[in-house]
């Protein structure tokens, strides 16, 4: 059976160190590293990941990379006292995943957009870049796509903040049901006691 050229890209990505993608990511990186924090960008790096989170080339979809540092919290040493046991200031990590922090980040330097997804597409020792998908939800080309329109609508405004994208509700752990999962809904930390 004839394979896609998205299924061609989609192997191509499984190892993003090795082979021909190895290559591009080393120069891609370089021009990265030079530009800024969040960067609109014509087209997506990984098409297949970009089409499967509902990306499509027409007016309305805009495209932006978001750099983010990697690591745990930085954290400065207490002035007061503390026995060294709760210090804590190393091995802190936060509660937000980068990708979540990319997405934000994002939809503050385009507010009048709407994030619909994002994806990783590359790391170096420092930093990590997400492509972040973004619709215009008062573009007539947008408002008449059966597949889009549904952003459109006053309760996705700010869906990067409220934790609603895919990464979101991955960080929020509502990718598990059922056992183990009890206290996850409506939201990790609502404030309310389940009895645990």
């Amino acid at each position: 059976m004839a394979r896609s050229v998205y299924s061609h890209i989609r192997d191509a990505w499984r190892d993003p160190d090795d082979g021909k993608v190895a290559e591009l990511q080393w120069q891609r990186k370089q021009e990265w590293r030079d530009q800024g924090a969040v960067v609109r960008i014509d087209r997506p790096t990984r098409l297949d990941r970009a089409r499967q989170l509902g990306y499509k080339a027409k007016q309305g979809v805009v495209l932006a990379r978001a750099a983010v540092r990697k690591g745990t919290a930085r954290k400065e040493r207490f002035t007061a006292g503390r026995r060294s046991k709760r210090q804590g200031v190393n091995r802190i990590g936060r509660r937000k995943s980068i990708q979540r922090i990319a997405e934000e980040r994002t939809a503050r330097k385009y507010p009048n957009l709407r994030v619909l997804n994002s994806y990783w597409v590359g790391e170096d020792g420092s930093q990590k870049w997400h492509e972040v998908i973004l619709v215009d939800p008062n573009h007539p080309a947008i408002e008449n796509d059966d597949d889009l329109n549904w952003i459109c609508e006053d309760q996705h405004e700010g869906r990067a903040f409220r934790g609603k994208t895919s990464a979101g509700q991955s960080n929020r752990g509502l990718q598990q049901r059922g056992k183990g999962a009890e206290s996850n809904r409506p939201s990790a930390s609502d404030g309310t006691d389940r009895g645990h």
